[in-house]
Parts: structure tokens; C-alpha cells; sequence
């Protein structure tokens, strides 16, 4: 997408060269590639590559200005990292080009001075086509790993020789030999400090898969790992905590009868890494109950809120619940969980007894209203953002004043600090507004800033996916009627399945 001033201003040079970019890119769809040899058919390919590859140092040197002048704000973002999420739909690998522009673009100093990149031979080699970008990311990676004590010609040799290696070796074999250069720099391991320790530490919670299953993934420091050993030698031991096993100790192991417990772990054959995730589940369910997560989070109590449609809650099937957090459950789940402990199951349809009109007496949500817009909103309704309702906070889509308020729950939208800071009176900030009729009456609307190429405005289905897949499943069935040549009526399809 070619952004363009508002104002009516010549095309400049570089517009109208990728404007001349994109008409080569269309001569060459439209060429034959059936006069060419099986090797200049390999040339292509190879020569293809070699310009997806060189993008990349441009790409870069135009981040590189962008974030120099903030023109992402004229996109109305925060950031650079806004801006590739946003604008360029670069969702889920925003931080990686960000790390990619880090390491090979050419910033200006304080004094304005233009300085080389940080990984200069690696710069190099992706001008010249000659590294991927998956490379740099290898290349990164490994230039982290090395302790920060290690000598500054140690640190370049490192940098130099994994671009040598980038420009004939996949990234997977350039990561074993990165593992190979960190153990050449550092082989009795006396250059690691508590400088590294701290800064490679880390946990990371995955994405859902299509099971509704998670990946866990952490580096410890050793004091967490130490911790870890001893909490997990208690809480995973044999029979302890085994939710196949309505007899076994739960919770603090200490409460637990020794008679019962043995007979539970006689009873259990759980491998190591199950005992270990059922163990995490008590703790986290411990943590919960105890009070040890405080009295409120943004506004919400610091449980489990789980929100699930009424048909779903009376028949216990359909599409799974979900949670304040923006994790997916299962209906058996919700309802097993909502009987157990302290969690809020909100009912769609149904209403709490407490006031959600506040009018104009009160600048801030009431808990009441807060948890009804997670049943409504998910989580944060700016563009295009994933954020949860446990990182979001309530936005007043009419602006609040002492005066005329008003705080309604239909006058109230979830949006992050980000999205909730960028609404605004000035040129580069959003406003919004809610939709008064049609399937979103009632959703907040994201109008851009004037200064964006693109007006157009947003509502953000992202926490309703069950609705927009019966949207979609609605208009396939009527599809399938007008393929059949039967009117669109309520009468059942050839599917089988219900009219929308």
C-alpha cells in the first residue's frame, strides 16, 4: 500500500519508482516462463530469491526513516512496532522485523552523525541478496547469547563469521554453528555473569492450537529453577494432585492423609511431565483461591471470568467459553470450573441485578459494568488489537467530563493503554463512536486520524470469532441455496444444517 501525503503534492521520485517496481512485478506475472530451460528455470528461481533478499536492506532503510521523523504517527500509531502490526499487517512477527531493522539499518547519532550498522557484514551480505532474513534472525540470536564481558573484537569476529557461514548454510545449520562459535568464545563458561543470567531469562505462554491445547516454554535463572525443583518435587510428586483420580491429595501436599496419599500413588501411573502440569494447575488454582493475586486488576476481580452464551450453558455444547485473559474453554470445562472456586460465569442474556446505568455521577466503571463489557467486547476493541480484557482498560467512547459524563455501560468500549491514549482531539489521533444499527449495533467504531492514508473506519471482530464463523457458515448456506436455485428461505438445505 503506497502512502501519500494529503495535501496534493508531486509524486516523489521513490513513489514513482515502486510504482515502476510494480509494474515490472506485473510484466513478469504475465511472462511464460515455458521458453525457458530447466536451468535458466533454476536461474529464475534462484534470481527471485536473491531479490526477495535485497527488499530486506531497503525495507529496513525505510523503517530506519520512518522511526527517525515518528512518521508512524501520521498512521495514527504509537510506534514503529504499532505501525507493522497495523498498518503493514505484519501481526505476530512485528518484533522480529523491528530486531532485523535494529541490526542492520544505519541511525543517526545525537550529533547527527550517520552511523554503520550493528552487524555490518551481515548488512552486507543481505544488500547483496546474499543473506535471508531468517538468517539475520539466527544471527541475532546468536550475537545476544555472548556474554556482555567478552572482548569487542571477539564480539565483531563472532558477527563477521556467522555472515560468512549465513551466505552458504540454511538458518538451522547456521544455528548449530552459532552454538559452535558461543562455545569457541566462551568454553569454560567463566565469561557468564549475572549480567546475562538476567538478561536471557524469560517464559513464554503460546498461542492456542486448534485442540485449545498451549506450549509453555521458559528460561530459568538458576534461583528459579532451584525454587522450581523443590516446588515440583512436593506438588508432582506420585499421587498428589491427579485430577483422573477422584481420591488424590489435593492442593497443599502438607493437608494431605499419608495413607491416602500412598494409595493414590500406588494408583498412579502419570508420567513426569503430566504430574509436573497437574502440579502447575494446583498451584495456579491455590494462587487463585488464596487471595494471592490482590482484590482487582484493571478494574476486574482477579479470577477467572468466564463468559459463555445461554444455549451453550443449558446444553453444555457448542462454541467453547471464554475468558477475561482471552484463553478459549471448553463448555464441560467452563461450567466444572464456575462450580468450583471463585470464578465469575457470565451468562450472554442474562443481567446482574446491580446498576450498570451510572449517568453522569461517576468518572469510573463500576466492577459490574467492567465485567459486562467482557462479555461483550473480549478484550480490546481498538483496530486490529488482540489484547485481553485483563489488559485492557474502559474507554469512554463519549468523552467523560464532570459536568455531562455520562459512564453507561453502552456509552463504554475495553480498549489497552496504547488504544485508550491514542483518542484524541489532534491530527494523528483516533476518535470514536458506536455503531447505532446493523449485526455490530452496539460495538465501539474506530474512526482513523485525519492525517491517516486510509479512513476508513474500523470495528474489531477479533474477540468474537464464534460470531463472524456463523456469520460466514450463515452466508455459505446461502450460497448453497443460490447454487441450488432455491429461494432464500427458512426451509432446511441439503446440508442438513439450520437457515441462518
Amino acid at each position: 500500500m503506497a502512502f501519500v501525503e494529503p495535501s496534493a503534492t508531486p509524486t516523489p521520485l521513490l513513489l514513482d519508482q515502486y510504482e515502476r517496481l510494480h509494474a515490472l512485478l506485473d510484466e513478469i506475472t504475465r511472462t511464460r516462463s515455458g521458453g525457458c530451460s530447466e536451468t535458466q528455470l533454476l536461474e529464475a528461481a534462484i534470481q527471485h530469491e536473491r531479490a526477495e533478499r535485497r527488499m530486506l536492506a531497503i525495507f529496513t532503510d525505510t523503517m530506519v526513516e520512518i522511526e527517525e521523523r515518528s512518521a508512524y504517527r501520521h498512521a495514527g500509531c504509537q510506534n514503529i512496532t504499532k505501525f507493522l502490526i497495523h498498518q503493514l499487517g505484519r501481526h505476530g512477527e512485528a518484533n522480529r522485523l523491528a530486531n532485523r531493522v535494529w541490526a542492520l539499518g544505519r541511525f543517526h547519532d545525537l550529533q547527527g552523525e550517520l552511523n554503520g550498522p550493528r552487524y555490518p557484514e551481515t548488512a552486507k551480505g543481505v544488500a547483496e541478496g546474499a543473506i535471508s532474513g531468517r538468517h539475520v534472525d539466527v544471527i541475532i540470536e546468536t550475537m545476544q547469547k555472548i556474554p556482555s564481558s567478552a572482548d569487542a573484537v571477539d564480539k565483531e569476529a563472532a558477527e563477521a563469521t556467522l555472515a560468512h557461514y549465513a551466505r552458504d548454510y540454511d538458518p538451522s545449520s547456521l544455528r548449530r554453528l552459532g552454538a559452535q562459535i558461543l562455545a569457541h568464545l566462551d568454553p569454560d563458561g567463566t565469561l557468564t555473569d549475572d549480567r546475562d543470567r538476567a538478561r536471557m531469562r524469560g517464559m513464554r505462554l503460546g498461542p492456542q492450537d486448534s485442540q485449545l491445547m498451549s506450549r509453555l516454554t521458559a528460561t530459568l535463572d538458576p534461583k528459579t529453577r532451584a525454587m522450581l525443583d523443590v516446588v515440583l518435587a512436593v506438588w508432582a510428586a506420585k499421587g498428589m494432585n491427579n485430577p483422573d483420580d477422584p481420591e488424590s491429595p489435593a492442593g497443599d501436599p502438607a493437608a494431605a492423609d499419608p495413607e491416602v496419599l500412598a494409595a493414590a500413588a500406588d494408583r498412579d501411573d502419570r508420567s513426569q511431565a503430566k504430574r509436573n502440569h497437574d502440579a502447575f494447575t494446583a498451584l495456579l488454582r491455590y494462587a487463585l483461591d488464596g487471595g494471592a493475586l490482590g482484590r482487582s486488576h484493571h478494574g476486574l476481580p482477579p479470577h477467572l471470568i468466564i463468559t459463555i452464551s445461554e444455549s451453550a450453558l443449558r446444553e453444555q455444547a457448542g462454541a467453547p467459553a471464554r475468558t477475561a485473559t482471552g484463553t478459549l474453554v471448553p463448555i464441560k470445562d467452563a461450567v466444572e470450573m464456575a462450580a468450583e472456586a471463585q470464578e465469575y460465569l457470565e451468562v450472554f442474556r442474562d443481567h446482574t441485578s446491580e446498576v450498570l446505568y451510572l449517568g453522569r455521577a461517576k468518572r469510573l466503571a463500576s466492577r459490574a459494568q467492567r465485567i459486562a463489557a467482557v462479555g461483550r467486547d473480549g478484550g480490546c476493541t481498538g483496530p486490529a488489537c488482540t489484547r485481553s480484557a485483563f489488559e485492557s482498560e474502559m474507554h469512554h467512547v463519549v468523552e467523560w467530563k464532570a459536568d455531562n459524563g455520562p459512564t453507561d455501560i453502552d456509552l463504554l468500549t475495553m480498549a489497552c493503554g496504547p488504544h485508550n491514549r491514542s483518542v484524541g482531539h489532534g491530527d494523528d489521533q483516533w476518535s470514536t463512536t458506536i455503531e447505532a444499527e446493523g449485526i455490530d449495533a452496539g460495538r465501539a467504531v474506530w474512526h482513523p486520524p485525519r492525517s491517516h492514508p486510509d479512513r476508513a473506519p474500523r470495528i474489531n471482530h477479533a474477540h468474537r470469532t464464534d460470531a463472524i464463523l456463523d456469520r460466514m457458515r450463515a452466508e455459505a448456506r446461502r450460497r448453497l441455496r443460490h447454487r441450488l436455485g432455491r429461494p432464500d428461505t427458512t426451509e432446511r438445505d441439503d446440508t442438513g444444517a439450520d437457515p441462518p
